[in-house]
């Protein structure tokens, strides 16, 4: 049915999460759907006062309008690059999505289950970064770890390095 699917996205405004977004405008969203991205900030970065309140839950839901004043953005911590907000947007116009971003603060592996718990979503839409296996072995995948865990079915885009 339209208009009742909550497709997520990971980003982190790599090369990697904006193939993976552009993958899931291209092949998932339809109209009436909501595209939640969200994105995963180290913890203790971000500003003193409102947003420690959101160190649990996330921030709360920010429109696209306001994912475009960097204003707005500072106080979350994030700094969207022009590609991303021009996917998104552009995919809202035409696609008639609803676009939100959602900001979480601590390990990107346990906040991205969280969100898909706690959203819920549709679907999942991750990029790999394509970490060798020693670099893997040490420091973890996270798509690994998010398509053994999540409550619903992942995606996994595989970034393919441009020579």
């Amino acid at each position: 049915m339209a208009g009742d699917r909550r497709v997520g996205v990971a980003v982190d405004f790599s090369p990697c999460s904006k193939e993976a977004l552009k993958w899931a405008v291209d092949n998932i969203a339809r109209q009436g759907d909501h595209l939640i991205l969200f994105t995963v900030l180290p913890e203790g970065q971000y500003e003193k006062g409102e947003t420690q309140l959101w160190e649990t839950t996330g921030s709360p839901f920010i429109p696209l309008k306001e994912c475009s004043d960097p204003v707005i953005m500072k106080k979350y911590g994030v700094n969207p690059d022009p590609e991303t907000l021009d996917i998104v947007n552009t995919a809202a116009k035409q696609k008639e999505i609803v676009v939100l971003l959602k900001v979480y603060w601590g390990d990107a592996r346990e906040k991205i289950i969280e969100a898909v718990d706690n959203i819920p979503l549709s679907c999942l839409v991750i990029g790999n970064r394509g970490l060798g296996k020693l670099r893997r072995a040490i420091m973890g995948s996270v798509s690994n770890y998010v398509v053994n865990n999540a409550p619903c079915p992942v995606t996994v885009v595989k970034h393919v390095e441009h020579e």
